[in-house]
């Protein structure tokens, strides 16, 4: 009898290349450094260094055009998961943007009370720190062998490189950092929750 092997309780993250994303982030990039211009200190929430805004008004023009543009990805996730959406109404509780200079990063935490969770990237220079996924399976971390080789069974981080233009979807409960940028010129990120009632 040959054996097999079964992936289970797997943990989603969908990644994509926003259609006309360049005319997006010409309008989002002007419409994060206006609200930036009225409040300079922005709020201290998971950023090390880097500037994090109050929450958007979604009332707001820029973030109703935002959203249209980025609906048909948020659906998909959506229909991978079989999430009924004729009986669920999706919402959005809150989206914000982080500016990332040299040296800014940001610390490990979790998005909760919600379904989904994303970052956009309108501003994405080499080396401005990747977004980093960590393992959920917290007694995973307890004990560990030596490895022979790192693979998709062992590790225990992802990375995701920064790229204008790409949406990255995972669940909340997700625990994720960014490290530390490197770069000269700023990171720009929007990053949203999606909750379904």
């Amino acid at each position: 009898m040959s054996s097999e092997i079964s992936l289970i309780f797997a943990t989603p993250i969908w990644t994509s290349l926003v259609e006309n994303y360049q005319t997006i982030n010409d309008k989002m990039e002007k419409y994060i450094r206006n609200q930036k211009e009225k409040d300079l200190k922005g709020k201290k929430v998971s950023n090390i260094e880097g500037w994090h805004s109050q929450n958007f008004n979604l009332k707001d023009d820029e973030i109703v055009f935002f959203f249209q543009s980025i609906t048909p990805n948020i659906q998909k996730a959506m229909e991978d998961m079989g999430w009924d959406l004729s009986k669920n109404k999706i919402e959005i509780p809150n989206i914000w943007s982080i500016i990332n200079k040299k040296r800014s990063s940001n610390a490990m935490h979790i998005h909760s009370n919600c379904y989904l969770s994303a970052a956009y990237y309108v501003k994405a220079p080499n080396d401005c720190g990747d977004i980093v996924f960590h393992d959920p399976r917290q007694s995973r971390l307890i004990r560990k062998p030596k490895l022979l080789k790192l693979n998709k069974l062992n590790g225990e981080e992802v990375n995701i490189k920064p790229k204008e233009g790409l949406l990255v979807l995972f669940p909340s409960y997700l625990y994720h950092s960014v490290n530390e940028s490197l770069s000269d010129n700023e990171r720009i990120v929007i990053s949203f929750n999606v909750d379904l009632k």
